[in-house]
């Protein structure tokens, strides 16, 4: 399975903010839409992606001056990515190994979705649910 099975079952709607934006007004975007992370874009470029731990990080650093400073000053940068044809397997290792939670969606160097951890794992308990039915109405039918 591919990142691309993930967006045709959740959508490929992305929530993004712009760089020049404040901390105060993407923390706002967050909260109202109930999210973790945001790309930060540069038209159709991915130029970061700025999360809560940005969040609290600044907050630690500045009080609460951070919350005025504008988006590109705390993003985090490069953006890790992954390509729609990524396994699901090998995007969940890459969060393990980098420790991050959201990954932006790359095609053809368009943002075309995001996924979180929490959509790949749900995948997955999905996927070995289905199998543990399937292995038990053939175990029941022999």
């Amino acid at each position: 399975m591919t990142i691309a099975a993930i967006l045709s079952g959740k959508g490929h709607e992305v929530v993004s903010i712009t760089a020049d934006r404040t901390v105060s007004e993407a923390v706002q975007l967050l909260a109202a839409r109930r999210i973790g992370a945001v790309p930060v874009m540069g038209g159709d470029a991915v130029l970061g992606i700025f999360s809560e731990r940005d969040v609290i990080h600044g907050l630690e650093r500045e009080g609460a001056g951070a919350l005025d400073r504008r988006v590109s000053e705390v993003m985090t940068t490069p953006a890790i990515t992954v390509a729609p044809g990524e396994s699901i397997l090998g995007a969940l290792a890459l969060m393990t190994q980098r420790r991050i939670r959201h990954l932006p969606v790359i095609d053809g160097g368009k943002c075309v979705g995001m996924v979180s951890i929490g959509d790949l794992v749900k995948h997955r308990i999905d996927r070995i649910e289905s199998e543990a039915e399937a292995m038990r109405s053939y175990i029941q039918s022999a």
